[in-house]
């Protein structure tokens, strides 16, 4: 399974202002000649209806059929297609959000529809030529011709209200992106994930259509209906999503199978991890990190509030964690500094963190985690989803809910240290492994904490907790002999008395 290539996407600019479906609100004369889609109505339970009769149908594969010019487009010429900046939609009306239109090409050779909805009226967005923008190292010719869209973007006053800024960004089979306030993009969600890591090769359900609801005039939140197709599955998706400080998504999906599916991957994240201070021994860089998120957090059903640092390994990894639904789990970025990094480019430490909380049963399963090698910060190589235990069959269709919360570093549980740096190095004589675990949250008293630790294998020994006044915490020390185990598995918690003072620290040590 080779590590998804999507962070370069990342590198490309934030959609401009894009021209739009209300195509009679546009002031240029090019836009008003646009043609006008057939009109009908639309609602939640409708793109139900339509997933439901879409699954009862063979999968018709969806050729992209784009123009001349578009099929083998480079980065540098995809980058050089754009709309132009006066025609957003809705950038005419007193309204919270501008929307813009994504062009087909580069990674994203398949057409999507989308469509405007007003007072539950559906009317689906047509281009034309004229309306995109196309930079010299672009085929001329694509000037000249209406070019299919890949998906959408949507920008709000978030930072500044005089600045119009990009926070949320749907485009490529089901993969959507949002930030918050003072963020730059960096993980992604996807709708659904199918056979993650299994041997018969993942399938990628796909956005096939969109509907995007006007909102009112002094509305915080947009509503945005999916309809979602594979070979294997299709859905209905319907996401209420309102940016701010924290960025919410509410997300209420209904899937119906084609065939029975045994993997399926409920609300995946997907992000980068090429090295940090734990794991940077075979990486020569004058950076000291490197990671669009640095550790899969969970909150199991009971409670208990668990860390597991991220790795790049040296061959695939699976793990799971948790039997019953957790009260929420994410990939987060704990590095917050400019130093923790030391890029001024890609600004690691602004990335968001994506925290998942159930709204509904979803029934017993595991939160998965699949960490893939790579060797270059182009590639998302960390996938986390939740993965029922039983099987999605046809004639069954399942609904479940759940939000995305787009935020920092996320907050602490209250009165528990946090896990804010895990560092490895080798002993002077080479035959055991060093760790240092950094807690904060609680204060510098150590004297009466003790440590509850265990290794599936090998010696543990040297603890320490020693004082650690700089984060307001303490740092754990100990030694890992590991013999000649091929994976250790390792559990750490902080208790005072017989009472955690810390949340559960998990690592999984490989000999690479």
């Amino acid at each position: 399974m080779a590590a998804c290539a999507r962070e370069g996407v990342s590198a490309l600019p934030m959609f401009r202002p894009v021209c739009a479906c209300a195509l009679t609100l546009l002031s240029t004369a090019v836009f008003a000649q646009a043609r006008q889609a057939a009109q009908y109505p639309i609602d939640q339970n409708a793109v139900i209806v339509a997933a439901k009769r879409l699954a009862a149908t063979a999968y018709g594969s969806r050729p992209a059929n784009l123009p001349a010019g578009l099929e083998n487009l480079r980065a540098d010429q995809y980058r050089d297609i754009h709309f132009v900046d006066s025609a957003a939609i809705w950038s005419h009306e007193a309204l919270q959000f501008r929307l813009g239109l994504l062009a087909a090409g580069f990674y994203f050779q398949s057409p999507v529809s989308i469509s405007l909805v007003e007072n539950g009226v559906s009317q689906e967005l047509n281009t034309e030529p004229g309306m995109f923008e196309i930079g010299p190292s672009a085929p001329a010719s694509l000037a000249r011709i209406a070019l299919p869209l890949s998906g959408f973007s949507v920008r709000t006053r978030l930072d500044s209200p005089k600045i119009w800024q990009e926070f949320l960004r749907f485009q490529g089979a089901s993969y959507f992106r949002a930030l918050a306030k003072q963020q730059t993009f960096g993980l992604s969600a996807r709708g659904l994930a199918v056979n993650i890591a299994e041997p018969m090769g993942e399938e990628f359900p796909a956005f096939t259509q969109f509907w995007i609801e006007k909102p009112a005039p002094k509305s915080a939140s947009l509503v945005i209906n999916a309809l979602l197709d594979s070979p294997s599955v299709t859905g209905a998706f319907h996401f209420v999503v309102q940016p701010g400080i924290e960025t919410t998504m509410d997300v209420d999906a209904m899937l119906f199978a084609r065939t029975p599916i045994r993997a399926l991957g409920v609300a995946p994240l997907t992000s980068m991890f090429l090295y940090d201070a734990s794991n940077r021994m075979r990486r020569d860089d004058y950076r000291a990190e490197v990671h669009n998120s640095d550790g899969l957090q969970i909150t199991s059903s009971g409670g208990e509030p668990i860390w597991r640092p991220l790795a790049n390994p040296a061959k695939l990894q699976i793990s799971a964690f948790t039997t019953d639904p957790p009260r929420g789990f994410g990939l987060m970025q704990r590095a917050h500094m400019p130093e923790d990094f030391q890029d001024l480019d890609a600004q690691y430490e602004r990335r968001p963190s994506a925290w998942i909380e159930p709204k509904s049963d979803w029934g017993a399963g595991a939160v998965e985690l699949v960490e893939i090698p790579t060797a270059r910060e182009t590639n998302d190589n960390i996938t986390a989803f939740w993965r029922p235990a039983g099987t999605l069959t046809p004639g069954r269709p399942w609904r479940f809910a759940y939000r995305i919360t787009w935020m920092g570093q996320g907050k602490p549980q209250k009165g528990l240290a946090r896990v804010v740096a895990t560092r490895s190095g080798a002993s002077p004589e080479g035959n055991r492994r060093m760790f240092m675990v950094d807690f904060s949250g609680t204060g510098d008293k150590v004297a009466d904490l003790r440590l509850d630790i265990g290794a599936s294998t090998g010696k543990i020994g040297n603890l320490s907790i020693t004082p650690y006044p700089a984060i307001k915490g303490f740092r754990v020390g100990f030694d890992l002999t590991p013999r000649d185990a091929e994976v250790v598995e390792l559990r750490l918690r902080v208790l005072q008395h017989d009472k955690p003072v810390s949340e559960t620290w998990l690592y999984r040590w490989t000999p690479s």
